[in-house]
């Protein structure tokens, strides 16, 4: 056990600025008597202060001195010292002094820290852009953090690692300001060189801070500074791939450059004797396009780029290949190349000029595919068959690249007549219509031997005429010849007038004539099938009475009375020349 006053005090008190620090005061007396009073001091620094005695307490009074604690100073019944609304100002030492009559005096103190966690980083870049080519150390960015307490520091990094202090390479200075209120303001500015992999370099800075004996930190926003530097390489691109180009497509040719910014870009194509066509009125010099619309096989031939950086006026340059592909000379051969004749074969051959590899197909007028291959043999040709037929010439390894040649084969020869309305049945005065299709090529003309109105119509290789002409006498007893005709011959035919009365009272003879045939046949039938059941005897002799069976008693007689009995009566009378009693009726 102590044997003497002891006052017991913690070495440290942290609290954060505009808080409430408590000190506390513990204290042993022999003999556990009681204290004569208690003394609460602070250090002061100035000149010539020494302590400066805060309040004096003896028992349960507290007499408080006219200080600048007063007012934010309190003691409780513990005897601890508590300062609200505590400022950087109130970072010094308080002393605890107590009096114990005999035992004497003793006392201890505390160290009163405040703090203030910094705010976090702000971080402004160089918003100019920076030349690598920059003979001074360029500012990358400046960082500033306020109201802090103590005194804080700032590093900074870039792409997460801390830089260093480097001579002609990398500077950090370093400002730092007490404010009014006692806090701090730091700022610090990195300048360092960069290079053209810095274009995607992150930079930030950190605030470091200590508090209660461990460091903490404060980092700012990660930011990215333009840098600037010169082409290293050029690239030059047909767009879509030059391998696809047709005739008739657009074009682009995109020139590229690694540097930053861009250079102004130039477009030439190579004409005869080395020369060079100065395309950069149809580019956009700006974004590197040089646009092509609707080329074709004399757009084809060497494309060149060239840049100039205007940061050092260096010039590079890139020539690409631009390849049109085409298909001309698409014509069809025709062997034999006479005139054809119905029933002749013919062969058809196509071809084309195309710097790429070319297939063949033959198509009818309706676009169907009929063969493939550059030759189509055709037999047996007929007017019918005669049509226009394509050769359509495609480049498989250019999707859209195709061609077509249509080639007419003409069957030749004297008209043929197809169809003619005989024989025709007309009434004498009846206004009818004659008809006569035939088929021929050249195409042929028709002619009547009678007169009337013809209208003719031509479909294909066949021609159709349509007379219409009043039925007289002579007509009628001629009859009508349709005459076609063209270079290479005449064919006629005779068309057929029957007159319709004639025929329609020969057939109403010929109709009765087989409907009498048809009675007797059947009559004769029946008069057999009777004779054969014996239902019909064979002369008088063997005549029967005809008598009614007696009515069962089971089943219902109905009689039927009818005007048409009577008459059918007097019809069988007369039929067998003798009148025969009801009965046997």
């Amino acid at each position: 056990a102590a044997s003497k006053l002891e006052v017991f005090m913690p070495a440290v008190v942290e609290v954060e600025n505009e808080g409430t620090a408590r000190i506390e005061c513990n204290f042993y007396i022999p003999g556990n008597d009681s204290y004569a009073y208690i003394n609460w001091f602070y250090v002061s620094a100035g000149l010539g202060e020494g302590w400066v005695r805060l309040c004096h307490i003896t028992g349960s009074e507290v007499l408080e001195e006219n200080t600048s604690y007063k007012g934010r100073m309190t003691v409780g019944e513990d005897k601890a010292l508590s300062i609200t609304r505590v400022t950087v100002q109130d970072a010094r030492t308080f002393v605890c002094q107590v009096g114990a009559g005999s035992h004497g005096e003793a006392e201890n103190h505390t160290e009163l820290h405040i703090y203030k966690i910094p705010e976090a980083p702000e971080i402004v870049p160089n918003s100019g852009g920076i030349s690598v080519q920059s003979s001074d150390i360029p500012q990358i960015a400046h960082c500033v953090s306020r109201n802090s307490f103590p005194r804080p520091n700032i590093t900074w990094h870039k792409n997460g690692k801390q830089l260093q202090p480097e001579e002609k390479k990398v500077k950090i200075p370093y400002t730092l300001t007490r404010e009014s209120n006692g806090l701090y303001t730091v700022s610090s500015t990195l300048f360092a060189h960069v290079t053209r992999e810095d274009r995607d370099s992150r930079y930030h800075c950190t605030v470091h801070y200590w508090l209660r004996g461990q460091r903490h930190d404060v980092e700012s926003q990660q930011v990215n500074v333009t840098v600037f530097y010169p082409a290293q390489h050029v690239k030059l691109e047909v767009m879509p791939s030059s391998a696809l180009v047709k005739e008739g497509d657009n074009v682009k040719l995109v020139c590229e450059a690694d540097g930053n910014p861009a250079p102004v870009f130039s477009f030439y194509k190579r004409e005869l004797e080395d020369s060079w066509q100065d395309l950069s009125s149809l580019a956009d010099t700006n974004s590197g396009v040089l646009n092509l619309h609707d080329v074709n096989k004399n757009s084809s031939g060497l494309y060149r780029c060239q840049t100039l950086d205007l940061d050092d006026m260096r010039q590079m340059e890139k020539d690409v290949e631009l390849v049109v592909n085409y298909i001309e000379g698409v014509r069809v051969k025709m062997e034999p190349s006479s005139p054809l004749q119905e029933g002749d074969s013919v062969t058809l051959s196509c071809d084309a000029h195309s710097p790429v590899a070319l297939d063949f197909q033959w198509r009818d007028e309706k676009g169907r595919k009929i063969a493939e291959g550059n030759q189509l043999l055709l037999r047996n040709l007929t007017f019918e068959t005669s049509s226009n037929v394509s050769c359509k010439v495609v480049a498989p390894s250019v999707p859209g690249l195709e061609q077509s040649k249509q080639v007419a084969v003409a069957v030749q020869g004297k008209p043929r007549i197809v169809a003619i309305s005989s024989p025709l049945y007309v009434r004498q005065d009846e206004v009818v219509n004659l008809t006569c299709k035939a088929i021929a090529f050249p195409r042929p003309s028709v002619h009547w031997n009678v007169n009337g109105t013809a209208h003719e119509y031509v479909e294909d290789q066949h021609v159709a005429s349509n007379l219409t002409v009043r039925v007289s006498h002579d007509l009628l007893r001629a009859g009508a010849m349709c005459r076609v005709s063209n270079a290479l011959g005449v064919s006629e035919k005779h068309i057929q007038l029957l007159d319709q009365k004639t025929s329609e009272s020969k057939g109403v003879i010929i109709v009765a004539i087989i409907v009498c045939i048809l009675v007797v046949a059947v009559l004769g039938s029946v008069i057999y099938f009777l004779h054969k059941k014996g239902k019909i005897p064979c002369g008088r002799a063997g005549k029967q009475d005809i008598t009614k069976p007696e009515a069962r008693k089971d089943k219902i007689v109905v009689e039927v009375k009818s005007d048409k009995l009577s008459e059918e009566a007097g019809l069988l009378q007369g039929a067998n020349g003798e009148k025969r009693p009801a009965a046997d009726q």
